[in-house]
């Protein structure tokens, strides 16, 4: 399983990557707009937020699949072994099919259907990120879109994983796991919800002032 965190913020990146076992960060274009920081800038400071390691995200923005492609080219050479994003459009379909062909690692992206995801595998994608919580915002069931998902991958394009995307609560993540899910990428507040909880910070207390209590000391 791997986990991903989907940000621009290179502090929490930092912060959390001390904790989780992080297999990299994504990103889209709303979240690097958001943080006002050029591409060709964060995406080396996100990698130096992960301590030189895991995989680094990041999305094309041209329309036509011979844009996407040069699009491609430049991600690459800001990070080396990036993985790009591809909406999964006619065009984008095409671009994956091109990319795929020079070797260039893709993740298919705004996959709002177990169908779409599946033709941007057989493209050649090698992750599939389902729009979890935006399917269900639409009055569709994101963890039964990512069921399915997996499902057609394992039997079809077993070369690729689901990347499931658009988490708005720690439970849509871990339903998608259940569900078979390989990779999940989480916004930071979410990841850090899997970890806080009222219920673990009184036990700890109790531990710290009944150990304190009977030998004066908090440590071994």
């Amino acid at each position: 399983m791997e986990l991903y965190l989907d940000t621009s913020d290179v502090a929490a990146v930092k912060t959390l990557a001390r904790i989780f076992p992080l297999a990299g960060v994504t990103t889209n274009p709303s979240i690097v707009a958001a943080g006002k920081t050029p591409v060709g800038t964060l995406l080396p400071r996100l990698r130096e937020a992960l301590g030189d390691q895991g995989r680094l995200f990041a999305q094309v923005m041209a329309p036509t699949a011979e844009g996407m492609v040069s699009d491609a080219r430049r991600l690459r050479a800001m990070v080396e072994d990036l993985v790009v994003k591809v909406p999964v459009t006619a065009e984008g379909l095409a671009a994956i099919k091109l990319l795929k062909a020079e070797g260039i690692p893709t993740l298919g992206t705004a996959v709002y259907g177990a169908a779409q995801g599946l033709l941007s595998a057989l493209a050649g994608a090698e992750y599939v990120a389902p729009y979890v919580n935006r399917v269900d915002a639409q009055g569709g069931d994101g963890i039964q879109t990512v069921t399915e998902l997996h499902r057609l991958l394992k039997m079809h394009a077993p070369h690729a994983k689901v990347l499931a995307a658009s988490f708005k609560t720690p439970r849509q993540a871990l339903a998608c796991l259940l569900a078979g899910c390989e990779s999940i990428t989480l916004p930071p507040d979410v990841a850090q919800q899997l970890i806080s909880a009222p219920a673990v910070d009184a036990a700890v207390a109790k531990f710290e002032h009944d150990w304190q209590s009977a030998f004066g000391r908090s440590a071994i």
